[in-house]
Formats: structure tokens, C-alpha cells, sequence
């Protein structure tokens, strides 16, 4: 008899694709089932009301992240709710993977805090800590979230601290879901101005993040089986 299906629940705000963590999860018997904060027509009105599903449902949840912040006014109908969300999945030991803005979520969720980062990255950068998180890792971020008091810090470099591990959370800064045909769909909604105000060339950009690609999927099922071998069975 086949071995039941485990349950993953992927929270996605903009957007839904979790490249090779998604593929990760799959691979290790996990049945994805998503849900999209916010539909693409209110992009520029984010103020949605959403009935987030009970996290005790499912074996694992996985939150992604959002062009918006998590302190931001135009956002708070939906980012309460979703804190409430991680608090309970903490309670009842469900493991939660936030990446990037769903790091932040739990960092704020768990008595950390968010703040607007003095060194915004954007693009590829190294990241250093243990071995599933060490590495060039490719981002896009103008905040960085402060770790909870007892969080450990299994990842940093000198831009902000970069992954922590709470209980059964695992948090990270960087974006081990995208590639570069990802990246792209970012640079052409609103992304290349925002790389050049930071003195990038989006092209550049592109082409040092497609550099990365032949080995990012190895790179993220690794950083999926530390989270589920390590993290999510502490």
C-alpha cells in the first residue's frame, strides 16, 4: 500500500510559483495546494479581505513573498490574519518555510520585527551559515526582518541576517524558488526600474542570475530537505 500523501499548503501573495522548493516538496510526497492572497487585477489596491484556510490541516506550509511590506497600512486587512495563521501552525508543531517576505511574516509573527533594510539586495549575493544555506543565493528585497529573541540564525552576511530557525520555522531572506526566467517576469513588471535606481544594469542582472541556474534546483531541494530533515522535526 502506497504511503499517504502528505498535505502542503502554499501561501502565495503576487505570485505562486515556488520553482524548485515546489518540486522539492513534491518529490517528497507532499500534495501542494495553493492560495493566492492577492488576485492579479488588485495589485494596486491590495486591501483584500481573505479567509485564510486552518493550518492544522496540513503536514507543512509554505509562504512566499510580495512586492509589499509587511508594516505596510495598504496590506495590514490580510497580513493579521496570515500572523494568526503562523502563530497557530507554531502552536500545533505544523513546519512553516517562509521565504522572504514569508520570513519576515514570521519573524513578526514570533516576536521579531520587520524594518526597512539601510542595504537592499537585489540580484545574486553570498550568503554565509550552515550548509544548506551557505551560498550565492539570488534577491530582491528592501526590508530585512529582525529574528526573534529565541530564534537561532542559521544564515547572514553583512546586509542583514539572511535565515533563522524558530522550533519547527524555518525563515530565510533570500528567494531559492526563482531562476531567471522568474527574475525576468519581475524585471518587466516594474523590476528593471528598480534595478537601475540601484545602479543595476537589468540585463546584467539577468544574465549573473541565469549563471546560477544549472544548479539551483540541486541547491533548493537541499535547502527543502534541511527544512523538512532538521528543521521540521526539531
Amino acid at each position: 500500500m502506497a504511503a499517504p500523501t502528505q498535505r502542503l499548503l502554499l501561501i502565495g501573495h503576487d505570485y505562486l510559483a515556488a520553482g524548485g522548493i515546489e518540486e522539492r516538496f513534491a518529490e517528497r510526497g507532499y500534495d501542494v495546494e495553493r492560495v493566492q492572497v492577492i488576485p492579479p487585477e488588485r495589485f494596486g489596491d491590495p486591501g483584500v479581505d481573505v479567509d485564510f484556510p486552518d493550518p492544522r490541516d496540513y503536514d507543512a506550509v509554505l509562504v512566499l513573498g510580495a512586492r509589499w511590506s509587511v508594516y505596510s497600512d495598504q496590506v495590514a486587512s490580510w497580513v493579521k490574519p496570515e500572523l494568526e495563521l503562523l502563530q497557530t501552525a507554531d502552536e500545533a508543531g505544523v513546519p512553516v518555510f517562509g521565504i522572504c517576505f514569508g520570513g519576515q511574516m514570521l519573524a513578526q509573527a514570533h516576536g521579531g520585527e520587520v524594518v526597512a533594510s539601510p542595504a537592499p539586495e537585489i540580484g545574486p549575493h553570498v550568503v554565509s551559515g550552515v550548509p544548506a544555506v551557505a551560498g550565492i543565493w539570488t534577491q530582491w528585497h528592501h526590508d530585512r526582518f529582525v529574528p526573534p529573541a529565541d530564534a537561532t540564525v542559521v544564515g547572514a552576511n553583512a546586509a542583514a541576517p539572511q535565515a533563522f530557525v524558530l522550533r519547527r520555522n524555518l525563515a530565510v531572506q533570500f528567494h531559492p524558488e526563482v531562476d531567471a526566467n522568474s527574475v525576468r517576469g519581475w524585471v518587466e513588471d516594474g523590476g528593471a526600474q528598480d534595478a537601475r535606481d540601484h545602479g543595476l544594469d537589468p540585463d546584467v542582472l539577468l544574465e549573473h542570475v541565469g549563471s546560477l541556474d544549472a544548479d539551483i534546483r540541486v541547491r533548493a531541494a537541499a535547502l527543502v530537505d534541511y527544512f523538512l530533515d532538521d528543521v521540521a522535526t526539531s
